[in-house]
């Protein structure tokens, strides 16, 4: 992936001030082509000439904008490759980061709760009713950094042009093998909290976890139950992590989804709880292996012992840049679907 910043003849806080105008709120599929199956009900949408983005849900200032508002923020030009049901496509977009984007609409989140921008999630949809989910911690520069943007041109034979078969808009999931991330006639973000209503037990170290939500088979794992699963091993700096795969363990009890909705599970996200009430969120797209493929595991060793003041397992997340979605002294893994926008 390549991406080229393109400089502005104004300043970021004229940009800011143009383009974030609170307005009242008013109300396509991404490329993955494979699973022959339907989206959800189409979004009520304006013209292609009026398509504006609605970008809304837990943020200080919340906005309507317009194609020239988006225009005028920060851009940088972005080459992405991905397969999809009929291919390897490779396109160079022009449009501006999904992160900076929330980051100048305010995201609200609570002081009193530490990392809380970790707990919350950014809901795509598209004007078919396609959606698919965005952690705020992969989206973070410091965290995951995935350098997601919101796309509205195309350079195509040396010359830049409006996207055409992929609406006016498109939100980008570069380093994902597969398109489904890519959601095409982009018209609402929402930004949405957890959900989850797990409280700690009191900080004390865990000696099993409950996978709960939306899965087939509810289930508690104990050591013994995470040991009989096939183990990875995971480097992280100068340490050697021993434990599950995260997408393995919740393939394990089952995911729940829904068969007729295309690639549901990209619109799904786990919640890990420790002990002292700490969260973090993940998007399933994140883990899957056909998409984002992160190698993120519930780890029970680190450089060959058990853990001890971290609890008996440990989300883990290798390619995070700093820990804040490690989550130790695990007792909670609950999976959600995420509610359509309304």
């Amino acid at each position: 992936m390549f991406i080229h910043m393109i400089k502005l003849k104004r300043p970021l806080s004229a940009c800011l001030g143009a383009a974030f105008v609170p307005l009242l709120l008013v109300a396509c599929g991404g490329s993955d082509a494979e699973t022959p199956a339907t989206a959800a009900a189409p979004v009520t949408q304006p013209a292609q000439a009026e398509r504006q983005l609605q970008v809304s849900g837990a943020l200080d200032r919340p906005a309507t904008l317009t194609m020239t508002q988006l225009r005028a923020l920060p851009a940088a030009t972005q080459t992405v490759t991905y397969g999809s049901g009929s291919g390897t496509q490779t396109h160079t977009y022009v449009g501006t980061a999904l992160w900076n984007l929330l980051d100048g609409m305010g995201i609200q989140t609570d002081a009193a709760v530490r990392n809380d921008v970790l707990g919350k999630y950014v809901l795509a949809t598209g004007a078919d009713g396609y959606k698919a989910v965005f952690s705020l911690g992969e989206l973070k520069p410091d965290v995951g950094n995935r350098a997601s943007q919101v796309v509205y041109s195309e350079t195509v034979n040396g010359a830049a042009a409006p996207l055409a078969a992929d609406g006016l808009l498109r939100a980008t999931a570069p380093g994902d093998g597969k398109g489904g991330r890519y959601v095409s006639g982009l018209l609402r973000l929402d930004v949405r909290a957890s959900g989850s209503a797990v409280a700690g037990t009191g900080g004390a170290p865990s000696s099993q976890f409950g996978v709960t939500g939306a899965v087939k088979q509810p289930a508690a794992f104990d050591l013994a139950a995470l040991k009989a699963l096939p183990a990875v091993t995971r480097t992280v700096g100068a340490s050697t992590y021993t434990g599950v795969s995260l997408w393995n363990l919740l393939n394990t009890v089952g995911l729940a989804t829904n068969p007729a909705v295309k690639n549901d599970v990209l619109a799904m996200y786990v919640v890990a709880t420790g002990s002292d009430g700490y969260k973090a969120l993940i998007s399933l797209g994140e883990i899957e292996p056909g998409f984002g493929n992160q190698p993120d595991l519930i780890a029970y060793e680190m450089d060959g012992a058990p853990l001890t003041t971290s609890g008996f397992a440990r989300l883990v997340l290798p390619n995070d840049g700093k820990a804040g979605r490690y989550v130790s002294k695990l007792i909670s893994l609950e999976v959600f679907a995420a509610p359509p926008a309304q």
